[in-house]
């Protein structure tokens, strides 16, 4: 590459890295609640607060709109996607589509190497349980990690990338939604025996039991946080 192109190509990259980054923040304050749904996001006061330009922040503010955690208005203003039955409905019957497809082929490609990280993953998320007692909840970056990390070790042998960050991207739009219910949470060790039933079903390769139980435990966020018959 000439000393020109280089040129040319460090401020692409390094708008690129800007506008990562401000997604990154943007996603975490959303996540978090400090940016409640439906609140508009004025580039201007987004500037202020992250102390990052306007371009990458519109880029950023783009990248979350792929993902389903904000949405545009007019031609060029963002808000913080609302909650609501529909939409945790719709995240929820996408997820089950995505994770009960890639928990069978994980369980059929899956080889020691996966089962290993299913365990290790488990382990992870059980001993920082022990820790924390039954203080922990979603929003803490430690646990948040863990417990994506194990939901993910489960499904991480069906060999589709695209599942993979289908997954991904669903776990974190569900996520306001399932910091509701973990506030009723009042036992860690009945969080972790839930998860524990997960993998056990999963190493001992029972797809229809694997599959019947990720699509219940997915279900449940529903079920909590809008009550069959609830009209909220």
């Amino acid at each position: 590459m000439s000393a020109s192109e280089r040129q040319l190509n460090r401020p692409v990259t390094e708008a690129a890295t800007l506008s990562e980054r401000a997604a990154a923040l943007v996603e975490q304050d959303i996540l978090a609640g400090h940016l409640a749904p439906g609140s508009r996001l004025g580039i201007v006061d987004l500037v202020q607060r992250y102390e990052i330009g306007a371009t990458p922040l519109r880029e950023g503010l783009s990248r979350l709109m792929s993902r389903g955690l904000i949405v545009g208005i007019g031609q060029r203003g963002f808000r913080v996607a609302d909650v609501s039955r529909e939409d945790l409905l719709d995240i929820t019957c996408m997820r089950t589509a995505v994770e009960v497809e890639a928990i069978r082929l994980a369980i059929i490609h899956g080889d020691d190497a996966w089962e290993a990280g299913i365990v290790s993953a488990l382990h992870q998320m059980r001993r920082h349980i022990e820790r924390t007692g039954d203080e922990f909840r979603e929003g803490a970056e430690d646990f948040d990690r863990l417990h994506k990390g194990f939901h993910t070790a489960l499904l991480a042998a069906c060999g589709s990338k695209r599942l993979l960050a289908a997954h991904s991207d669903l776990y974190d739009q569900a996520y306001r939604y399932r910091r509701v219910m973990m506030r009723s949470v009042d036992s860690g060790k009945k969080f972790v025996r839930a998860h524990q039933l997960l993998a056990d079903r999963a190493i001992e390769r029972d797809i229809p039991g694997s599959q019947a139980m990720l699509e219940a435990h997915l279900r449940s966020t529903l079920n909590f946080v809008y009550p069959p018959g609830s009209e909220s």
